[in-house]
């Protein structure tokens, strides 16, 4: 099954992986908390804000659907099991457990950044 799976993203077929396989089948990614992750420079608040409300904004010019996007931000900004639960009745494929890869049924790539994901270790209180 691994090997389907991994197949499968590396060459994205053209199909459907739940079409083809079943979704019953389908094994679901479970979401988990992204690692610590550091940013390049020490960050405030609300320069992390910023990012965020940037990549949001943009992000649906990039390709994909925008509901996929939304349902994205809206995982993004939830706990793990609302996250969970939110990407599995949104239909969307999980690559990456931390949702940093993720694909909609027409095999739309989703790239989302760390910084969208979780806090940098650098982050400062300060504006």
């Amino acid at each position: 099954m691994l090997l389907i799976l991994d197949i499968y993203f590396n060459y994205k077929c053209c199909t459907s992986l739940t079409s083809s396989l079943g979704s019953s089948s389908a094994e679901t990614v479970k979401i988990r908390k992204p690692k610590p992750w550091k940013h390049s420079e020490q960050i405030t608040r609300a320069q992390l804000v910023q990012m965020r409300d940037e990549f949001w904004d943009t992000a649906p010019h990039y390709g994909g659907r925008k509901e996929i996007w939304d349902a994205l931000r809206a995982a993004a900004e939830a706990d793990v099991s609302l996250a969970q639960a939110i990407v599995d009745s949104a239909e969307i494929i999980v690559q990456a457990p931390d949702l940093t890869i993720c694909y909609d049924e027409r095999d739309a790539k989703y790239e989302l950044p760390k910084y969208v994901l979780s806090q940098p270790t650098n982050l400062t209180g300060d504006n």
